[in-house]
């Protein structure tokens, strides 16, 4: 682990003299390469200087006191060890963060679908409302949100919904949304004031660019037809809903919510990407990174990876145990209040396997 660190700070160093080279400006292209790669290292090459001198420093008062008889002095060096330690331990906690391998997918955009599960039109109901608890979570952080495609329940709220979460970083905070999500509340329909339970399921794909995913028109099956509304009635009076069928997986997109044929096609091949991107990820890290048909489940009650208590105003997380009673909050796209400790959860996890084998 030292001598990797002291490689990332040669590297930082030498990336450093290169950017004060004038042919280096010449060219944009490199420029910028250079520029990155030094921005990538930097936090590193900086935290490991200081860890190395605090380390030095520390070397320097323990050496104080077992050679120096000055009690004064002693107890000067005595004072310094404590804040050292503890600066030590910090730097090396920090940079074994720094060191943990990156969700390639971390920076992307994503593709949020959402669909209702068990439990009828109070299940289209709550689809609605987390989709608009996400619109929200998306607005704090300046991410631009897309509807794709939806389906509306025939009381209202989403029996789908597709969108598009455009923003740096999207990925590596709604990740953790992807799986079963459960509600439990008493419907407005309920008569007799009794707790009924619904699931949704949520599936977050990073989005793909196209040199990614090559999608071939010859393994395209393109169909169009007129978009429809609640129960099946047109809504427009041009072919514009765009059902796209890939024949080698057998992936089957649908977008109809804009009047434009070409810009349905387009959207319908977002999604398309993103998923066979989802999928091809599988294969090759199924640690990493997990299919959609593993992400969202069948939607049954028992598969669920949180639960939303409306008469408790409780946010149950059960992947690590969470219990908040903030669900106004969450609901109002707080939603960092469950993804942070997720975030901290995992990181730590994965930490622990870095620190059976760091030898600083």
């Amino acid at each position: 682990m030292l001598q990797k660190l002291a490689a990332v700070v040669s590297r930082y160093e030498e990336l450093t003299s290169k950017l004060t080279d004038p042919e280096l400006a010449q060219d944009m292209d490199k420029f910028r390469a250079v520029s990155k790669e030094r921005a990538d290292i930097e936090q590193v090459a900086i935290k490991f200087k200081a860890w190395e001198k605090a380390t030095s420093d520390l070397k320097e008062n323990k050496e104080i006191i077992e050679e120096t008889s000055d009690a004064e002095f002693r107890e000067l060096a005595l004072n310094e060890i404590g804040p050292l330690e503890k600066t030590i331990e910090e730097l090396r906690q920090e940079l074994l963060i720094l060191l943990l391998p990156k969700d390639p997918n971390d920076e992307k955009n994503i593709i949020l679908e959402m669909r209702a599960g068990t439990g009828g039109d109070e299940a289209s109901l709550f689809c609605d409302e987390l989709f608009t608890s996400y619109v929200r979570f998306a607005e704090k952080n300046k991410w631009r949100v897309e509807i794709l495609n939806s389906s509306a329940g025939t009381v209202g709220g989403f029996k789908e919904v597709i969108a598009r979460i455009v923003g740096h970083g999207a990925y590596s905070q709604f990740k953790y949304e992807s799986g079963v999500h459960r509600v439990q509340r008493v419907p407005q329909t309920e008569t007799q004031g009794r707790v009924h339970t619904s699931t949704i399921t949520v599936a977050v794909l990073p989005e793909a660019e196209e040199v990614e995913v090559n999608i071939q028109d010859k393994d395209l099956r393109i169909d169009v037809y007129r978009s429809s509304g609640p129960g099946g009635q047109s809504v427009n009076t041009t072919d514009s809903a765009v059902r796209v069928t890939h024949i080698p997986s057998g992936l089957v997109v649908i977008c109809q919510d804009e009047k434009s044929q070409h810009k349905n096609k387009a959207k319908a091949l977002t999604v398309l990407r993103a998923r066979l991107l989802s999928a091809e990820q599988a294969k090759v890290d199924s640690e990493r990174s997990q299919d959609r048909k593993s992400q969202i489940g069948s939607g049954e009650r028992s598969e669920k990876i949180r639960t939303y208590n409306f008469p408790q105003s409780r946010v149950t997380d059960h992947r690590i145990g969470l219990t908040l009673y903030q669900l106004d909050y969450v609901m109002a796209g707080e939603l960092l209040l469950v993804i942070e400790p997720l975030i901290a959860h995992f990181r730590a996890e994965a930490l622990r396997g870095e620190e059976d084998q760091d030898d600083f």
